[in-house]
């Protein structure tokens, strides 16, 4: 087995854990490669065997790497989908954060779940993302996010209001903070603040949430992810921002935005016992009474 390591900065009360992580990775005969600068975070505070490669991008490690791990909250599984892109490889969550949807594997879980990936006791999930497409391509090659596409409002405190099409069609004008277009997986994060409803991971759709809208009627919609959602911004300010995941850029009102489903999706491991309906459960404390 060969094991890319994904991860940012983590608190030293994690140290403990993460040293278990690769004493297990090494009793197990299993080869890793490092994330560049995760690597040199690393060096100072566990002791490993040498990883037997480095990478910083998707191509170092597409065909060199069985599965991968990451080390962190959320925010750094969002940045390991950008390393992972299309390749295929499935990535598991070991969460140093706080909430921890994707980054779902606990501290206290970390040996059994790679004991369930050595015996192959664990399954893939499919999560779906989102593509944003623009005349002078924003992004580059990393256009795509696996939460959410959001456009905001930027230096003015005014509303700004976004022109809504799904396909050829008018849905609304959206006076308001701004807007964000989530997938399922994103479901559960910035959209959810805002009122947006929870959708389970493989559902076929997105949903448009608005941010402070100025009308109060005004609804979160689900829309099917095979229908091509248009975008146009316009405010008293020229510049906005246009953010996938954790990543932003400045726009103007004469750029067109225009989302449509990835080609691609990122298999997400799950090892026995883990599913979205008990990680939602557990995370948002449902059903937690005194009387019970």
């Amino acid at each position: 087995m060969k094991v890319g390591i994904y991860g940012r900065s983590f608190d030293d009360s994690f140290i403990p854990r993460i040293q278990e992580l690769f004493n297990t990775i090494e009793d197990f005969g299993w080869d890793f490669a490092i994330y560049e600068p995760f690597d040199k975070y690393l060096k100072p505070r566990i002791k490993c065997k040498p990883s037997f490669f480095t990478f910083t991008n998707s191509e170092e490690i597409k065909g060199k790497v069985d599965i991968m791990i990451s080390i962190g909250g959320d925010g750094t599984f969002l940045d390991a989908a950008t390393i992972i892109k299309d390749s295929g490889i499935p990535v598991l969550g070991v969460n140093t954060g706080r909430l921890g949807f994707l980054a779902s594997t606990h501290q206290d879980e970390i040996v059994e779940a790679l004991k369930n990936l050595r015996d192959k006791k664990y399954r893939l999930q499919q999560r779906s993302l989102i593509q944003l497409e623009t005349e002078n391509n924003l992004f580059g090659e990393n256009n795509f996010a696996l939460n959410e596409i959001t456009v905001h409002k930027k230096d003015s405190s005014s509303m700004i209001t976004i022109h809504t099409y799904i396909g050829d069609l008018y849905l609304n004008s959206y006076w308001a903070d701004g807007l964000i277009i989530a997938t399922p997986t994103g479901s559960t994060a910035y959209s959810l603040s805002c009122g947006g409803p929870i959708m389970v991971p493989g559902a076929k759709d997105y949903v448009i949430t608005p941010i402070a809208p100025h009308n109060l009627n005004v609804r979160p919609v689900v829309v099917p992810d095979a229908r091509t959602i248009r975008l146009k911004i316009e405010g008293r300010g020229r510049d906005y921002l246009c953010s996938l995941d954790s990543r932003s850029v400045t726009i103007d009102s004469a750029i067109e935005l225009v989302i449509t489903k990835a080609q691609f999706q990122i298999n997400v491991i799950q090892t026995e016992g883990q599913n979205f309906l008990n990680t939602i459960r557990n995370k948002m404390m449902w059903g937690l009474d005194r009387r019970n």
